[in-house]
């Protein structure tokens, strides 16, 4: 007799999809990590947030952020059409509410790059589908280095970076997991074995109950 298991794989058992959300000080690695993970992985998908902050040169619209004015931002804020919203650095971030819960019914997992504030806003909301990730510094020396190396801030922004990344490093006791990037493919490799593991929470994949009732209905010689 055919056994299930020549047509059913362990990645083949329907789940839904989770939420990751990386969080770091501006300049602890969490972007590069994300892009990272992007192309190494086809079954995530980032979450675009909408922001009202000035396009960087290196940006894409649409592909990085939605940039927005002001208006619009407080229209789809209004409109209850964002999972979470923060200010930061005197700009406003925000999650399109459609495209991240079409994602989780379809079992497509969404990466989001947020700060603490989103981040703690996502856990209220939907706290079952929530891998959370904070991505240290090995030092403030460090974290400081890196800014300067990017070289797309100017001294006073680095300064207020450096002020927030303080007030943002005291949240780390919020977050599921922390990683400290001192070297960027051990990072990596640590935030791999977090999702790979989370995609085997037995909650997280509801198909395991068809699965399990093949299994014990097989019949075998």
């Amino acid at each position: 007799m055919t056994s299930i298991f020549d047509t059913e794989s362990l990645l083949a058992i329907a789940r839904r999809g989770l939420m990751l959300v990386l969080s770091s000080p501006s300049g602890a690695g969490k972007s590069t990590i994300a892009r990272n993970l992007l192309d190494s992985d086809p079954r995530f998908s980032l979450s675009v947030s909408v922001t009202t902050r000035k396009r960087r040169a290196s940006e894409i619209d649409g592909v990085h952020y939605r940039f927005i004015d002001r208006a619009e931002f407080e229209r789809m804020r209004a409109g209850d059409a964002l999972l979470e919203w923060a200010e930061v650095h005197g700009n406003f971030y925000g999650t399109p509410r459609d495209a991240a819960e079409k994602a989780m019914r379809e079992g497509r997992d969404m990466l989001f790059d947020i700060d603490y504030q989103g981040a703690l806003q996502l856990q209220e909301q939907a706290k079952a589908d929530i891998v959370s990730i904070f991505i240290l510094p090995p030092s403030m020396a460090e974290l400081k280095a890196r800014l300067l190396r990017r070289a797309e801030d100017s001294g006073e922004t680095i300064a207020v970076r450096l002020k927030n990344a303080r007030i943002e490093i005291e949240r780390w006791r919020d977050y599921d997991y922390v990683v400290v990037n001192d070297d960027l493919d051990r990072a990596f490799s640590a935030v791999r074995s977090i999702i790979n593991a989370e995609r085997l929470r037995r909650d997280r994949r509801p198909g395991l109950f068809d699965f399990t009732a093949a299994l014990l209905a097989e019949e075998i010689d």
